[in-house]
């Protein structure tokens, strides 16, 4: 065990040995809180847990799905919570030509076609190294770093991740992500993939919950959700949550081959790489409404439309549409979509991605 583990005091809830790593490489659940705000983390996958904030009556809850222990979310295979990359969202054909060489990465997704969320071993399926845990202040926080090597899952260069969940008053979360490229060009482009359920992980589906996007188009995809260059203006269509709408209401209005979201919205003023709101998200019967900033081009849609009979912590089966995520992100398949705005990180440059959600309630 590192002597980091040693040295820094943690609340570790749930260990396990990391399959993938050294025999001594242990996870563990970590916690951070102010007050009745807290969250739980694991360094597998660098990994939300919980995230627990008071209902319009004071009841504390947890609106995060997921699992109880760092050792189901290593066999759950899934993205709960997980930082994603190098690349996230899905690269078409698995490969991508830079600075005149291809480059061929593992194929995880359409069919062994594309890769999705950086390859079948991406940065959601290994252990990070928690580098710093501060608790018992003002803005207690946790600094996790992953170092993924030159061909990691088939990109180049060798590149070092992190990142920091801090807590503010009154119950915020910011989350911090930094990747440099250590010695070739490479893209870089995490996404926070938390499952969100503001009413409670254990209260059943989201599509009463209503939602506002400030996004004024999607990123057309074709059958297998590759992005086909082109923007699609969403105002009046299924995709319209320029105000805030029931997701049921507008999700009625998809093709009836549509199971639920997953598709990229534009950000309005995206290009321009500053925070700026992203999105709202309020439940009537909780009263909570979570507000997400970012300094991100696009948005990730997603309405858990494959969770089928998962069984999540405290023993509660997630069904279909039990969470939204919305991962903050580059637009998908930027290497091989010259009109989008490149992820390519070269030697001495720092890619900078920053998350604010606040959580609040109303009668």
């Amino acid at each position: 065990m590192s002597k980091l583990f040693i040295f820094f005091t943690f609340i570790a809830l749930a260990f396990g040995v990391f399959a993938n790593g050294s025999e001594n490489d242990t996870l563990g659940i970590y916690e951070i809180k102010i007050g009745d705000f807290s969250i739980k983390v694991t360094n597998f996958g660098a990994r939300i847990v919980s995230v627990i904030v008071p209902d319009k009556n004071g009841k504390l809850d947890d609106i995060v799905l997921g699992f109880d222990t760092a050792q189901d979310y290593q066999e759950s295979k899934n993205n709960y919570g997980a930082i994603v990359g190098r690349v996230a969202n899905r690269i078409s054909g698995a490969k991508f030509t830079l600075n005149g060489t291809v480059y061929k990465l593992i194929p995880n997704d359409g069919n062994g076609t594309n890769t999705i969320h950086g390859g079948p071993k991406g940065f959601a399926q290994v252990a990070w190294k928690v580098d710093k845990i501060v608790k018992n202040c003002k803005s207690p926080y946790i600094t996790l770093t992953y170092n993924s090597s030159d061909g990691d899952q088939g990109f180049p260069g060798a590149v070092i991740a992190s990142v920091t969940y801090q807590l503010k008053k009154p119950y915020t979360l910011i989350v911090k992500m930094c990747a440099k490229a250590l010695n070739k060009a490479t893209p870089i482009n995490l996404a926070q993939h938390t499952f969100w359920n503001i009413r409670g992980h254990n209260t059943g589906n989201i599509l009463s919950h209503e939602l506002r996007l400030f996004a004024s188009y999607i990123t057309e995809q074709d059958e297998k959700q590759i992005p086909t260059g082109k923007l699609l203006p969403v105002k009046n269509t299924a995709y319209d949550f320029l105000k805030l709408r029931e997701i049921n209401e507008q999700m009625e209005k998809l093709p009836n081959s549509s199971k639920g979201y997953d598709i990229n919205y534009v950000v309005d003023d995206g290009l321009k790489h500053e925070m700026k709101p992203v999105a709202v998200v309020y439940d009537e019967k909780s009263g909570r409404i979570m507000r997400l900033s970012a300094n991100m081009p696009g948005v990730q849609l997603f309405t858990a439309n494959s969770a089928k009979n998962v069984t999540g912590k405290g023993g509660f089966v997630y069904q279909t549409h039990a969470a939204l995520c919305l991962e903050t992100q580059g637009f998908p398949d930027s290497v091989n979509q010259p009109d989008f705005p490149s992820q390519i990180v070269y030697p001495g440059g720092v890619y900078d991605h920053r998350m604010v959600f606040t959580f609040s309630t109303k009668k």
